[in-house]
């Protein structure tokens, strides 16, 4: 038959090729080439490896490998051409990523240069490879991110160049913005073959394969559309669609211009939910290219879909200005709590796929709901994804691009738009996947910079003329991308995005960071700082002890550096004016002292861990029921680190939990219940005081009582993130918290409603307090309350939530230290128990060798009459125990 192969066609080869790799020195001679530490690799990886360079992690290493992002380096390996090279097929070297200006040569031929760290790159190399058994060389060569984007920015001297954190070098350049650093992150400007390598061998193969999902809105059936993309001259592709074993459906299509479509109905779909509203069933869909000549099969494909609805609601709300900004998965509106992610290593090829679900895991067993993959990072390994799809959470996808004024010169733009159709294409199969944001904080740093641009012009070929070029790649170039590839999936400008400006609390979402950064609000007042949805947050805590001895500290336990203000401690701070900051919170709410380290770090953390828990509980009590949705999530800033480093983070970087991700942990549970405390002083004269007492006589007998009777006004709400309705009954309590003496208790609310999915306002109540003097001069004194209140929710007699609210701040208490701070693992070795006899604040229980021991809770607040039970696993009747808490120091 004219046209046809000489030969019969083979079925694809994917041959890897990541055996003898060797790298050096550009400038050094060819004896120089030294093996990889692992493939695939980097530069830091290898010469760590080999001891040419210290770890750049302890102590202030980094400082002294700053020459490595500045050198060219070479990798050269040799692989032999397969016998399937001789059957007349195609051979193409595909390149899963390089990092960044790569030069590749194959047996001495210039056959690819690369610009971008994120566009995965295929060669033709049919004619260029030996004949069948011969050896290749292979060389590739990097040069230094750093000089060619200083060369960039000099060629474009008519953009407006500006950026927060690292350099303006960064800008022009398409590679993982944080190499340059970041206020949580070191300059480690690395490059090399960051992802697979592999020689493909074929006559024909898939190029893509997608699916449309449309799922009623019954929920009863859902149609799924099939796309399958070739190349070569296969003829028809099979598609099959299974749930584990059993096969779902069927189909053969013949391929029409290199394109294969198979429409499928699949009744009563079993339906992919977030963690804890469903189950996440994974179908897989599987293309099987058949070839026309031979009937053989040419190629497959499998990926993993779920079938589900995903919208994001923008609807007027009752009673307040704006609109609302939350999801809605299969009909169900889920409040997101969760958090911002970042790449988990500076060093991203070994981040292992084990290592990706730890870190999933970790947020799934935190009880949050989604994860923001930050736009100056990477778009993920597969594997991130994938444990996302498999433990339901849902995640939020920024395009890569952060905190500056990128540029839109046509080869820029060029290169963006293959970068986001590539991306879009590797992604969009995931169910976990549903929103897409153009950038991270490019808006608000044209908003806080001036730059010339005017949001109501809706020419894009205008914007490309203002100070504000990349506003083409966010409103045109971006959308216009995923409009065409995952049109059913909502695009996002940006992040933060929506309104009359960036920082609009009534349209869109926000990033609340007047605590901590701008205005340094008090955490206490979270409530006034609420959004429609908050996609960044926080406050910075140390990380654990052990984190700082293993990654901080050269000399790790003996470093003279040990202590919280050295220049070592400080170095792995890279937030802007954190010491003053740190302190500031610190100093406005709890007593503290710097020595020993080990106190210090627990402060930090119980800082945190305050700080976190209140906007969780604050912005929650806005989920308020349909037409209510006045906040429709809460994402910290940030899940996890890139090294050891003292950050916002809620884990540190070896997975090590601080103590704000069990009190988030606690907020996003199924159930729980909040308190406000509104302070309200009351008049109360002593018994039997007669009307012709001297007024100002009274008033100094008054102050100089222990003990002044008060009243605060006590809100409280639950708030029940479940399907179904709860009828709970609220009970409060209340304690001296110098005495520990029960000075009130009452069931407040009997049989009390609490409706599905949403906050309930549950009962207002004045509660008696006592006060203590405060240390106050001349007639300005302060009258402290040291009345602990506490709201349980039971059901039939079982307690299923409690919430201990304190005093504020806390460092005006005179905590006392419990004589009896019992602490004893269960008979079943399963939970820890914890009681005291006085009220006391954050309770973390620790032990010696920690590695093997995980707390399901922790940081908790017990108050006199009750146990306080926490879940361990890995703990023996060896294990011991110690705890720290509040006041324990003083």
């Amino acid at each position: 038959m004219a046209g046809a192969p000489r030969h019969p066609p083979i079925m694809r080869s994917v041959i890897p090729i990541n055996q003898n790799w060797h790298f050096k020195q550009a400038d050094k001679p060819d004896d120089a080439y030294l093996p990889v530490a692992q493939f695939p690799t980097n530069i830091h990886l290898d010469l760590l490896h080999h001891g040419l360079i210290p770890d750049p992690f302890p102590g202030k290493n980094e400082l002294d490998v700053q020459w490595v992002g500045e050198t060219v380096w070479v990798y050269r390996t040799a692989f032999a051409t397969p016998p399937e090279k001789s059957s007349g097929a195609k051979a193409v070297l595909a390149f899963d990523g390089l990092d960044t200006f790569a030069t590749v040569r194959l047996n001495g031929k210039t056959v690819l240069e690369t610009d971008n760290m994120f566009v995965p790159e295929r060669v033709d190399v049919t004619s260029d490879l030996r004949d069948s058994g011969e050896e290749n060389e292979l060389v590739i060569s990097f040069d230094a991110a750093y000089f060619r984007g200083w060369k960039l920015v000099d060629e474009h001297p008519e953009h407006k160049w500006g950026c927060w954190n690292g350099d303006n070098s960064r800008l022009p350049v398409r590679k993982a913005q944080y190499h340059w650093g970041w206020d949580w992150g070191p300059v480690l400007l690395t490059c090399g073959p960051w992802r697979p390598v592999n020689l493909e061998i074929y006559h024909s193969r898939l190029t893509d394969l997608y699916v449309d999902v449309d799922v009623e809105s019954s929920l009863n059936s859902a149609k799924v559309v099939a796309h399958a993309s070739t190349e070569g001259e296969a003829s028809s592709v099979r598609f099959d669609i299974s749930l584990g074993d059993k096969t779902v459906a069927s189909e053969t299509v013949d391929v029409g211009g290199h394109d294969a479509v198979a429409t499928f109905k699949v009744q009563n779909p079993e339906l992919w939910y977030p963690i804890r509203y469903g189950q996440q069933p994974l179908y897989t869909i599987k293309a099987t290219l058949l070839d026309g000549h031979h009937g053989r099969e040419a190629d497959s494909v499998s990926k993993r879909i779920g079938l589900r609805r995903a919208e994001l609601v923008q609807r007027p709300l009752d009673g307040q200005p704006g609109t609302s900004f939350f999801f809605r998965v299969n009909n169900v509106p889920v409040f997101c709590g969760g958090s911002d992610w970042i790449p988990a290593d500076n060093f991203l090829p070994r981040v292992s796929p084990e290592r990706y679900r730890d870190w999933v895991r970790l947020v799934a067993d935190g009880n949050q709901f989604m994860i923001r993959v930050w736009g100056g990072g990477i778009y993920e390994d597969q594997a991130f994804y994938d444990a996302c799809d498999e433990m339901g959470v849902l995640v939020w996808q920024d395009f890569m691009f952060g905190c500056g004024n990128y540029p839109a010169y046509p080869e820029i733009l060029a290169s963006i738009e293959r970068e986001a159709r590539a991306n879009v294409k590797l992604l969009r199969h995931h169910p976990c996947l549903v929103i897409w944001a153009g950038n991270n904080e490019d808006y608000q740093f044209a908003e806080q910079n001036g730059l010339n641009y005017d949001p109501s012009d809706m020419d894009p070929d205008s914007w490309l003329r203002t100070d504000f070029p990349a506003r083409y790649i966010y409103e045109k170039l971006l959308p216009d991308v995923c409009s065409d590839l995952i049109p059913d999936t909502y695009y996002h400008p940006g992040s933060p995005w929506g309104g009359s400006h960036t920082t609009d609390p009534t349209v869109g979402d926000i990033h609340q960071w007047n605590v901590w950064h701008g205005s340094q609000e008090k955490y206490q007042n979270f409530d006034k700082l609420v959004g429609r949805f908050v996609s960044e947050f926080g406050m910075e805590a140390f990380p654990s002890i052990k984190t700082i001895d293993e990654g901080f500290l050269a000399g790790g336990k003996t470093d003279p550096d040990r202590y919280p203000q050295s220049s070592t401690v400080d170095f792995h701070n890279k937030a802007a004016g954190h010491e003053r900051r740190l302190a500031l919170y610190l100093v406005e709410n709890m007593r503290y002292a710097p020595d020993p380290i080990e106190h210090f770090v627990y402060c930090t953390q119980l800082m945190q861990a305050e700080c976190l828990s209140s906007a969780y509980r604050l912005w929650k009590r806005e989920w308020r029921g349909p037409g209510r949705e006045y906040c429709g999530g809460a994402l910290v800033w940030q899940t996890n680190d890139c090294w050891p480093v003292t950050s916002w983070s809620i884990c540190d970087y070896y997975l090590r939990p601080k103590h704000a991700y069990y009190t988030v942990k606690r907020e996003m549970a199924p159930l729980s219940v909040g308190m406000a405390r509104r302070e309200r002083e009351q008049e109360h004269r002593s018994r039997g005081s007669s009307s012709t007492v001297d007024a100002e006589e009274e008033e100094k007998k008054k102050h100089s009582r222990v003990g002044i009777e008060r009243e605060v006004r006590i809100e409280i709400w639950g708030s029940n993130l479940t399907l179904e309705d709860l009828t709970v009954d609220c009970v409060v309590k209340a304690w001296d918290v110098e005495t520990g003496e029960e000075t009130f208790s009452k069931t407040v609310s009997a049989a009390h409603l609490l409706p599905a999915n949403r906050s309930t306002e549950v009962a207002v109540l004045p509660v008696p307090v006592r006060s203590s003097r405060a240390s106050g001069n001349g007639e300005k004194r302060l009258e402290q309350d040291r009345t602990v209140v506490a709201a349980y929710l039971y059901r039939d007699g079982k307690q299923l939530a409690r919430y201990v609210n304190w005093p504020e701040p806390l460092k005006y208490l005179h905590l006392q230290k419990p004589r009896q701070l019992r602490v004893a693992l269960s008979d079943d070795e399963r939970s820890v128990r914890i009681s005291a006899e006085v009220p006391v604040k954050g309770v973390a229980v620790e032990c010696n060798d920690d590695d093997g021991v995980r707390f399901d809770d922790n940081l908790v607040d017990v108050v006199p009459g009750e146990t306080v039970s926490i879940g361990v696993s890995g703990a023996s009747r060896e294990t011991v125990f110690t705890t720290q808490y509040l006041g324990m120091m003083a």
